[in-house]
């Protein structure tokens, strides 16, 4: 939408773009509104686009509007929806019977009608934010899944480990659990394996150091490649770079030990953990949940935080169940 500040200007800019619709001041300095509607309806390069003239009076000047030609004519102070919805119409080609504005409001009648209009429009937002976040969630569920289309042994990993994390942290630390950075994190924490050779990824048995040093370079390319996305500030990049350290300070890539280690990465790397020890990999076969569950319990305090290991603890009836239903729903 281009504005004018004045006839000649307002001339100008008809000139320059042909507008689908003119929205006119009646008392605009200088040659007024109704003088430049006028003379944009006689001439007939511009006789067929829309005018809207906006006045503060009521009768004498829907007469001269009349007069001027037109196509609507609407009474200060106006709802702006109420102004858009004349402006779509007529930019729509929907001309027919020239509009006309409804008598005078009296103050509160216009505040109410202001107030409706802004709880329209923050309907309208909520709504497009709804929107918004649900295309988020698809392409991160997308994109999960192609990684693990690259990844072929971990098929549905991304969905377990989420669950699985999101389970734990209600016991931790509630308040990431609505945190949708953290929640992205979750999903996306291995993302940086698109950047790791499939040789490396797919090999059926043990890595050597050098492929073991690349592999792990996977937290640091995750976290470059997404630290431009908005979403993820925070919480969700912190999962990504440190959901492999340890609570012992030997992990990486930084060896940060204990709660050094954002509490989002500790809860992560037992839902990790988990559900590496309990999915067939290329170079070994799962392990029974039984037997995950001991190891687990085993490394508190050396791989694992012993507060999140506490909690997997009581919440592992609840982890199994969410393990069972996924199979289902795969299936």
């Amino acid at each position: 939408m281009e504005e004018a500040k004045d006839a000649e200007s307002a001339e100008q800019e008809i000139a320059a773009a042909r507008p689908d619709a003119i929205v006119l001041d009646g008392s605009m300095p200088g040659r007024n509104g109704l003088a430049l509607c006028a003379a944009l309806k006689a001439d007939p390069a511009t006789h067929d686009i829309p005018v809207v003239l906006l006045s503060g009076s009521d009768l004498a000047d829907e007469v001269i509007a009349d007069e001027a030609a037109a196509d609507a004519f609407v009474l200060k102070p106006f709802s702006p929806l109420e102004l858009l919805a004349v402006v779509e119409r007529l930019a729509g080609g929907l001309h027919g019977m020239p509009f006309r504005a409804e008598r005078k409001r009296l103050p509160d009648e216009q505040l109410l009608l202001y107030a409706r209009d802004l709880r329209h429009l923050l309907e309208r937002e909520r709504s497009q934010r709804r929107l918004l976040e649900s295309a988020y969630r698809e392409t991160v569920t997308a994109l999960a899944s192609a990684l693990e289309s690259k990844d072929t042994e971990t098929s549905a990993h991304s969905q377990r480990v989420h669950h699985y994390a999101a389970e734990l942290a209600r016991e931790i630390a509630p308040e990431i659990v609505e945190d949708a950075s953290v929640q992205y994190g979750f999903m996306l924490h291995d993302v940086g394996k698109i950047g790791i050779p499939d040789q490396i990824l797919q090999k059926p048995g043990l890595l050597t150091q050098p492929e073991r040093s690349l592999m792990q370079t996977h937290t640091v390319i995750g976290e470059e490649m997404l630290q431009g996305v908005t979403l993820l500030q925070g919480g969700g990049l912190e999962v990504v770079r440190s959901h492999h350290e340890r609570w012992d300070g030997d992990g990486y890539p930084d060896g940060r030990p204990g709660t050094d280690i954002p509490v989002a990465a500790r809860i992560f790397a037992v839902a990790d953990a988990l559900d590496a020890m309990t999915s067939d990999r290329p170079y070994r076969r799962a392990i029974p949940w039984e037997d995950a569950g001991r190891e687990i319990v085993a490394e508190s305090c050396r791989q694992f935080d012993p507060g999140v290991v506490a909690a997997f603890m009581e919440r592992e009836p609840l982890l199994r169940r969410i393990r069972a239903e996924l199979a289902v729903l795969a299936a």
